[in-house]
């Protein structure tokens, strides 16, 4: 007997047998209808580009290939379950249907059945692949996700919205990527179940040390120097009087002497503190080597609990904690803009109106953008008749942009609101540099971390409505210093 003749009786002829049963039957109708739809959409991405939506990517980069492998799985099952039964009731027969070559309907079903094969295993491979590339997209994390709503809204319009989620959240090899994902698992059930905390928290504790995600890109010990600063807000009187605050930080590093210097020079040493809250704003303790191989100890005098809590050494995300994910206080967001004229300083009361309309309580952004628009418009149409009459695209502009301005840092659904995520960068809004250097922790032996203000930046006006050296410089607006 030939080889395929051996190979015909003792492998195919059971297969052919065996497989003619409803479970094998539907699982290759499951997989035959997977790998149809899934090439046809393969296709027409390939000539439109990405659909939009990314619901249809966890249809088709997920859902399709669960069912087509799920079919695969079946096919077997169908066939032990029927084997099992015939045996049970001892109705498999001497010899089952013989498979003859010479037979064309069978030689073209052998033919179909290993070029199915041979696709099958093609389409399992690119559906794994574009499913893992899926799953790794910022769009995934952000927009099928929706409780990552505040988040995804943040991360577009910050610094680093070309650089994907998983390049700082999940990390390089396959542990840190497994952890990921048994990680989203449990917030898939979470979703699911509607146990997921409102908000959502990110404390660094649980996050990749910035030596993983920061210093990819950025060198902390790089001398900046000093950076120049000016910061433009408006007064609640009627005009909405601008005023400025110039300021030179000292933002340092390590200069070509080797010498440390600065904001960051002063930080590059292996600090270590103790929070109270996983937000870390209450620092009770700082750990600094003392140049002798040991370390002093810095603690809050106004601390009488004993000194535990998270134990974190700080690194650039202990100050840079929103270089991502920024959400501005409601004077932020409204002075950024008014800088831009809109809403237009030109309308009277407009920053203490619109302050007043964005920190108003919502139950829903809906909710808040028909009530801003009402809100602002009513006051115009009532209290200034004439500004309504004639200025009424300013204000219709003011509206929306105040609407912009609550959607873009406000979620009620998800307890997000004005204040929730501090930013720790500064000290004006947040506790920020003074959970530290509040003069009140001390060692031992007395020494204090300083709270002298000219350490990290000198004034050079402060709240001035013309300041004389914004316009020496010929400078206008906010002027950023390069900190993010």
């Amino acid at each position: 007997m030939s080889i395929f003749g051996r190979l015909s009786r003792d492998r195919l002829q059971p297969l052919f047998f065996f497989g003619n049963n409803p479970i094998t039957l539907i699982g290759s109708g499951l997989t035959t209808a997977s790998a149809v739809t899934l090439i046809f959409y393969w296709i027409v991405n390939l000539m439109t580009g990405r659909f939009a939506n990314p619901y249809l990517g966890l249809i088709f980069f997920l859902g399709l290939p669960g069912l087509f492998v799920l079919g695969l799985i079946l096919i077997p099952i169908g066939m032990w379950r029927r084997r099992a039964v015939l045996l049970r009731t001892g109705q498999i027969p001497p010899s089952y249907p013989e498979i003859r070559l010479d037979n064309a309907l069978f030689r073209h079903g052998v033919i179909v059945v290993l070029v199915a094969t041979a696709v099958n295993l093609a389409i399992v491979s690119i559906a794994t692949y574009q499913g893992v590339t899926y799953m790794d997209s910022a769009s995934f994390c952000g927009t099928s996700c929706h409780v990552m709503k505040p988040q995804w809204t943040a991360y577009q319009e910050s610094p680093h919205s070309h650089v994907p989620c998983v390049e700082c959240h999940v990390g390089a090899g396959m542990s840190a990527y497994v952890r990921a994902k048994v990680n989203g698992t449990k917030q898939l059930f979470e979703v699911a179940f509607n146990t997921y905390p409102r908000p959502i928290q990110a404390p660094l504790s649980v996050l990749r040390p910035a030596r993983a995600t920061c210093e990819k890109c950025h060198t902390p010990a790089r001398f900046v120097g000093d950076q120049l600063l000016v910061l433009t807000s408006f007064g609640n009187d009627k005009a909405n009087t601008s005023y400025q605050t110039v300021l030179v930080l000292h933002v340092g590093g390590i200069d070509s002497l080797r010498h440390l210097s600065g904001i960051h020079g002063a930080h590059l040493n292996d600090f270590t503190y103790v929070a109270t809250d996983s937000t870390d704003q209450k620092i009770i303790s700082v750990s600094m080597p003392n140049g002798h191989g040991g370390t002093t100890t810095f603690v809050d005098q106004s601390w009488k609990g004993p000194v535990k809590g998270i134990t974190r050494t700080m690194d650039c995300m202990d100050c840079h904690n929103q270089a991502t994910h920024v959400f501005q206080t409601p004077e932020q967001a409204l002075d950024s803009v008014m800088v831009n004229g809109s809403p237009s300083p030109s309308l009277p009361y407009v920053h203490k109106e619109g302050l007043k309309l964005i920190k108003a309580k919502y139950t829903s952004q809906a909710q808040a953008g028909t009530e801003i628009t009402a809100g602002l418009e009513n006051y115009y149409r009532t209290r200034y008749p004439d500004v309504w009459n004639t200025q009424r695209a300013l204000v219709v502009g003011a509206a929306r942009t105040l609407v912009t301005i609550y959607d873009r840092n406000v979620f009620p659904s998800m307890k997000v609101t004005w204040g929730t995520y501090p930013d720790n960068i500064g000290h004006m809004d947040y506790p920020g540099c003074f959970r530290c250097h509040d003069g009140n922790h001390v060692s031992k032996s007395g020494k204090v971390i300083s709270d002298d203000c000219n350490l990290c930046h000198n004034l050079l006006a402060v709240d001035e409505t013309n300041p004389k050296v914004v316009s020496d410089l010929g400078l206008k607006g906010n002027v950023p210093a390069a900190l993010q």
